[in-house]
C-alpha cells in the first residue's frame, strides 16, 4: 500500500545528494508542493517537489523534482504525484498552468509528460550544465480558459532569457 503524505524536515535528510539549504528553503516557503510516497516500512517509493512562482498571466505552478524509484515505476505513482502538485497549482494558488524542465534527451520522461497533457513550450539551449538542451514543458490549468500559456514558441531561447522568482 503507498501513502502519499506532505514531507517534513527529516525527509530531506533521507536524501544525502540534495543541496540542504536549497531544498530547506523551498521546503519552508512552499510546504504544500512537497510530497512524498511511502511503501511498507515508511520505504520512500517517490517524491515531488515544487513552488509557485510568476506575475499576472505568468502566475504557476512548477515541478522542481519528481522522482520514483525504479523498483516503483510502472504503478502510476509519477501520475498521482503531478496530479496532486497539479491540483494544488490550479484550487489552491489559482495558477494558469504548470511548468518544468527535462533533459532533451530523457525521451522516456518527455513521453510520460506528454501522457499527462504537456507540451513541450520551447527548448532552452543549453540549459544543464551549459552542455545539454531543456526542454520547458507545460500544461495549462483551469484558469487558463484560451490556454495561451500553452503556445508553443517558435524559438529556442538561453538559459539567461528565463525569468525566475
Amino acid at each position: 500500500m503507498t501513502t502519499i503524505r506532505r514531507f517534513s524536515c527529516n525527509d530531506l535528510l533521507r536524501f544525502t545528494s540534495f543541496n540542504m539549504s536549497f531544498y530547506m528553503t523551498y521546503l519552508a516557503r512552499w510546504p504544500d508542493y512537497f510530497h512524498v510516497a511511502e511503501g511498507p516500512g515508511n520505504r520512500v517509493m517517490g517524491y515531488i517537489m515544487g513552488k509557485v512562482e510568476g506575475q499576472g498571466e505568468s502566475w504557476h505552478g512548477h515541478v522542481t523534482a519528481v522522482t520514483v524509484s525504479p523498483e516503483y515505476r510502472r504503478q502510476q505513482l509519477a501520475k498521482k504525484l503531478m496530479n496532486l502538485l497539479e491540483d494544488i497549482s490550479d484550487k489552491i494558488d489559482k495558477a494558469y498552468f504548470v511548468d518544468l524542465f527535462v533533459r532533451a534527451s530523457n525521451t522516456p520522461a518527455i513521453k510520460m509528460y506528454e501522457k499527462l497533457g504537456y507540451i513541450i513550450y520551447r527548448r532552452v539551449l543549453r540549459y544543464y550544465s551549459g552542455e545539454e538542451d531543456g526542454l520547458d514543458m507545460r500544461k495549462a490549468l483551469s484558469r487558463d480558459v484560451e490556454k495561451k500559456s500553452v503556445i508553443p514558441l517558435k524559438r529556442p531561447i538561453t538559459p539567461d532569457e528565463l525569468e525566475y522568482d
